[in-house]
Parts: C-alpha cells; structure tokens; sequence
C-alpha cells in the first residue's frame, strides 16, 4: 500500500522556494492576481522584457522545485524513523556523507536521511566521481540543509571525512555512507547514547545481536581480525571496528586530524578518540551488504594498510 505520508514529509521539508533556492521572495510577486475592483496591471506588464525576464525565473524555480521534490522523494515502501526519546534544546545534527561514483544511490540516501525526524546539516563531499554522480549533487546542492563540497580530485574516504568534519557544526557528527548498505534510521538509536550523556562516542555494530549483519565468511573474517587487533591496541571491547557507523560529540573530534586518506581512517580515529578516555558505546545496527560487481570499494589492500594503522596509531597520534 502506498504511504503518502513520507513523500509529503520529503516536500514539506523542501517546500520554501525563496529558502531553497537563495531567491529573493518578492520574485514570486508576479504570481499574485490584482484584485478585480483594484487597480490594473498596465497592459504592458506582461510584454515588459523585465517582467518576461521575472516570468522566466519564476518558472525556472518551480521547475527546479520540482526536480528537488523527485530527487528527494522517499520509495513508497520506506518508512521513515521515529524519534522515541527527548533532545535537548536547539539540537543539531551533523550527517557527514563522503561519496564517489554512486550515482544509482545517492538520490534515494539523501532521501531517507532528510527524513529522519531531527533538527540536522546534511554535509555530502563528493571525492570527484565520474559517473553522474555530480550532476545529481549539483542539482541538490543548494536544497535547504544539504551542503554539497566538490573536490578536484579524488583522495579517499578518509580525506572526504577530513573536509566534512570541518564544516560540520552540529552537536553530533555522524557518518554515512552512500551506497545503502547502512539504512539512516539506525541513526536515531545510533546517537541516542551521545544525547543521554553516557557515551561520547557511538558506533553501530553489524556483530551485536542474534545473527551477524555481514554474510560474508570472508569479511566477517577481517573484520573480526581488524577489530579485535584494534582492542588489543586500545584497550577497547569492540565488535566492529571497521563500522561506516559512528557518532561523536562534535567536541570530541575537537584538535584530531586524520592523516589517513583512505579506509585507514577507521582505525585511526578509533585509536586517537580511544587515547583521549573517550566513552565508547556500541549499538546494533541492520546492514545490507552489496557486492564489488554492484560497487563495493574496499579491497584486501585496504585489509593490510588497516592492520598498519592500528599498530600505529596503537602506538601513538
């Protein structure tokens, strides 16, 4: 059955023109109708090349208006999250997307995630795709709450991070990948440790739970090697370090740079926030793993250079 609710919410959420698209709100003045016993528009008005020109913008805005709400238009079977605990006062959240070459997602990402019911910045860095990827981020690019950089070449996820986390001025940070295999409702429960004051760091584990998220042997395999080499070095008792899913207190990545420019970044920034008696929490979360034939980036290469990393950034920052 279709679900109008969440589409409505998707438009209402974009549904400020003058806001959306930085015009000025006396541009839609064209489109109110003289009253019939007041006075007349001059017969020129339409004919004027300004008042064209006003026509003309007009028109293209709610064109673009329109192509926003269908980008950002959530599938009829989603349901969006709902919020079952208190935020404090004027909370924000800061949605940190790095993404490259993921043109079949991340219209549908940007999506789910403007939906999730809390005050929020969206920050997508996009690491110099070459699919239409970019065509799509240009055309959102100025949508009210999503900031979109462009980088002139591509550097990794962990540079991607480097840049978001700068822009971000939330009260948490999050990070989200664009390809759907985290699903942006686990975001909720995800921070809610970091909103209650007993953690001020969250990740989401793909491991906790009755049955593992992950069907891979093979990458369950790493990961258990990854995440247990990283405990041993920070004295944590993690069950997925290599999670995409992490929050933090924005003031907890206060004075870390990440040096790591690839996936290095997981172990990394686990290490330098594990050194400074961060609190860590781990919360389940649901993952639907893709293939490298459907765009999967990580490699054995990336097993290796994490496995350096943990003992370097094991040893010190």
């Amino acid at each position: 059955m279709p679900h109008s609710a969440p589409k409505d919410a998707a438009r209402d959420h974009f549904a400020d023109i003058p806001q959306l698209l930085d015009e000025p709100a006396s541009s839609s003045a064209c489109c109110v109708e003289a009253p019939a016993d007041g006075p007349q528009l001059p017969p020129h008005t339409f004919t004027d090349p300004s008042s064209e020109d006003t026509i003309a913008r007009v028109t293209q805005t709610l064109s673009r208006l329109e192509e926003l709400a269908e980008l950002l238009t959530l599938e009829d079977d989603y349901l969006p999250a709902t919020l079952d605990y208190a935020l404090p006062r004027n909370f924000r959240l800061s949605i940190v997307i790095p993404v490259y070459n993921e043109e079949q997602t991340i219209a549908r990402l940007l999506a789910r995630v403007a939906a999730l019911p809390l005050a929020k910045e969206i920050i997508v860095i996009d690491d110099c795709s070459t699919d239409g990827t970019r065509r799509i981020l240009q055309a959102l690019d100025r949508a009210r709450g999503v900031h979109v950089i462009f980088k002139p070449a591509n550097e990794g996820k962990g540079a991607a991070l480097r840049t978001g986390f700068r822009r971000a001025s939330g009260d948490v940070v999050v990070v989200q990948d664009a390809d759907l295999e985290y699903d942006p409702r686990d975001i909720v429960p995800l921070i809610r440790p970091i909103v209650e004051g007993t953690a001020d760091v969250a990740y989401g584990s793909r491991f906790l739970g009755a049955r593992p998220q992950d069907p891979s042997l093979i990458h369950r395999v790493g990961n258990g090697l990854l995440t247990w080499a990283s405990n041993v070095t920070t004295g944590l008792a993690l069950t997925d370090m290599e999670t995409c899913y992490k929050a933090f207190r924005r003031d907890a990545l206060r004075g870390i740079e990440i040096q790591q420019n690839r996936f290095g970044f997981e172990p990394e920034v686990t290490a330098k926030l594990a050194r400074r008696k961060c609190r860590f929490s781990e919360v389940p979360i649901t993952y639907a793993a893709r293939s490298y034939a459907e765009g999967k980036k990580i490699g054995v290469k990336d097993l290796f250079s994490a496995l350096w990393c943990i003992a370097r950034y094991g040893a010190c920052d």
